[in-house]
């Protein structure tokens, strides 16, 4: 998702819970620019954390809250993913029989709207800024290749500023769809599943380009951008959309550009 990066805040450290991951935690801990550290030693810290089956970006200053992780595997991507071509994401993207259109996914986060398209037959492009979202991004994309879910075979993860990456997308090849989930403002109340997002949010911080990212995104989508916002939120950018599909929490503003 794209954001100010607050990726380099003091309490933020690489980690591996057993000995045998060690090693690829300190490599992790380089290639991100982050601190390594003990395991034993990162009580007080929010931790990028190495376990034997998954990367995961953990909070131990307030205790052990749900962990942030990508696992494509998971039963609510599953449950989303069987209610077809008339759940309200399937239907704000313009999938429909025999229509798979071609999307690029600007704020992945950690990629279960895109998971969702692709395994409804879509083909999704996902771009992320953030290093540590990124990579707990390319973990789960890793874990699903290896576990030959089909879905990972029609998804593409870059990494990058959303907004340099779509201004170098040549005309021949400009997607269908243009997705974008700027992080929300925050609220009193959450479900479970939102409590890995507040993680999140408090390394990679709010979305204050948003209005700049939308802007881009029309120039360049062939048929629409689609928006996901809170149900009773405010447009991004001010914008009145052309039509709203609307969700139990959530809607999609729906902006078109196709001439």
């Amino acid at each position: 998702m794209k954001s100010v990066s607050l990726e380099h805040k003091a309490d933020l450290v690489v980690a591996a819970i057993e000995t045998e991951q060690v090693s690829y935690a300190r490599q992790l801990a380089v290639e991100l620019e982050l601190p390594w550290m003990d395991w034993e030693q990162c009580a007080n810290h929010t931790v990028l954390t190495v376990t034997p089956e998954r990367l995961e970006l953990r909070e131990r200053i307030k205790g052990y809250s749900q962990p942030a992780y990508v696992d494509f595997s998971t039963i609510i991507a599953r449950l989303r993913r069987q209610e077809g071509l008339k759940q309200p994401l399937a239907r704000a993207a313009g999938l429909k029989n025999g229509i798979r259109p071609n999307i690029l996914d600007a704020t992945p986060g950690l990629g279960r709207d895109a998971f969702v398209l692709a395994a409804l037959g879509s083909v999704i492009t996902m771009v992320e800024r953030s290093r540590v979202t990124f990579a707990l991004l390319a973990d789960g994309m890793r874990r699903a290749s290896e576990a030959g879910l089909p879905e990972a075979g029609r998804m593409t993860l870059c990494q990058g500023d959303s907004v340099d990456f779509m201004a170098k997308i040549e005309t021949n090849q400009r997607p269908d769809v243009i997705y974008l989930d700027p992080m929300h403002p925050e609220r009193t109340k959450s479900a479970l599943v939102k409590k890995e997002m507040r993680l999140l949010r408090e390394v990679v911080g709010d979305d204050p380009d948003g209005d700049s990212l939308l802007k881009t995104a029309l120039a360049l989508a062939t048929q629409r951008v689609v928006v996901k916002r809170p149900r009773l939120g405010a447009p991004l950018a001010g914008m009145t959309p052309h039509a709203v599909v609307t969700g139990k929490s959530v809607r999609y503003d729906l902006y078109f550009t196709f001439k």
